[in-house]
């Protein structure tokens, strides 16, 4: 299977259909894979046609150099994305988006991607404390020094996007988007499409829920972030099973998994969305790449759509102190 590429919106950024989001190989969902594991993933991705990968200052030092490690044999033929916003790069100590802040930042991630240049670099969370304006004079002052090559924003608002990109035009937006959540529809979507900005989905797979293998009583590591996310409390995993059945039911008459059905929904509404779904196990990835070449048509767009339109999805996206930093 050859792999389809997409252009993220009109930045002249090519990727392949579906990137790999490497989060979940070292933080977030419990404990991680080793060193070598994690480079070899990503190796057996880049061997089945991917070219895009996302990382992050704030996944740890590891999660970089993974990326780093795993890629630079083939770094020509790849796009690296990762992220800056953090304050010491910990999500817990709060924002910073200052330019000397993120000057820094990308001095250490070019080091630990073991590359001269990020072809993306990402805002992570809009900082009320530091202008828009500034933020986008930082990154463009880099992609002058060749540092750079394209900027992007996650989990920000329209008039954050709007105030970037007047400043330097904005590459992609990341954000979470999926069958479970389709806030982006409402604003976003039609913002991205008048700008000519890419769309990359985070969580296409609802932190795994979509895919059918999380049930009500499916425990998590201790140090698993979906502890304290309210969409996973055992009573909303009950209610929003409807959701997960009625994808199974699809999927089952297409011949794929749900997973699939999950990502190829994704693939079709916009021919400038990238998902970067992740995983920890080859035979996941193999699973969701080969999402890539299903095809949903209008009919099968059309029951997705009516078996959802009476589904209310249970608890919010996440608890209140990580709401409050997306969509500013």
């Amino acid at each position: 299977m050859t792999m389809k590429h997409r252009p993220l919106g009109r930045s002249g950024l090519d990727t392949s259909a579906l990137g790999v989001g490497c989060m979940g190989l070292s933080f977030g969902y419990g404990p991680g894979v080793d060193r070598a594991a994690g480079v070899q993933l990503i190796r057996e991705a880049v061997a089945r046609g991917v070219t895009f990968f996302d990382t992050a200052e704030a996944y740890g030092a590891l999660n970089e150099e993974m990326v780093g490690e795993a890629l630079a044999p083939v770094r020509e033929r790849v796009v690296i994305a990762t992220k800056f916003g953090f304050a010491g790069g910990t999500p817990a100590a709060g924002l910073d988006s200052r330019p000397e802040r993120i000057r820094a930042v990308v001095e250490q991630s070019l080091q630990r991607l073991r590359t001269d240049r990020i072809d993306l670099l990402y805002q992570h969370r809009v900082d009320p404390a530091v202008p828009m304006e500034d933020v986008a004079g930082a990154v463009k002052q880099l992609i002058e020094q060749g540092k750079v090559r394209h900027f992007g924003l996650s989990e920000a608002g329209a008039d954050s996007i709007r105030r970037a990109h007047a400043v330097l035009p904005v590459a992609a937006l990341q954000s979470e988007y999926s069958l479970w959540w389709r806030e982006p529809e409402r604003d976003i979507l039609p913002l991205l499409e008048e700008l000519g900005i890419g769309f990359v989905p985070f969580s296409p797979l609802g932190k795994g829920f979509l895919t059918g293998a999380i049930k009500a009583d499916t425990p998590f590591a201790k140090d698993d972030f979906r502890n304290i996310v309210p969409r996973f409390s055992a009573e909303a995993r009950a209610a929003n099973q409807v959701l997960v059945d009625a994808i199974a039911g699809i999927a089952s008459a297409k011949g794929a998994t749900s997973a699939q059905v999950a990502l190829a929904w994704l693939l079709a509404q916009r021919p400038w969305i990238v998902p970067i779904p992740g995983t920890t196990k080859l035979h996941r990835l193999e699973e969701n790449l080969a999402a890539a070449a299903l095809t949903l048509d209008a009919g099968d767009l059309r029951r997705i759509d009516e078996a959802l339109a009476g589904i209310t999805v249970q608890g919010g996206r996440y608890p209140a102190p990580l709401a409050a930093l997306v969509g500013r």
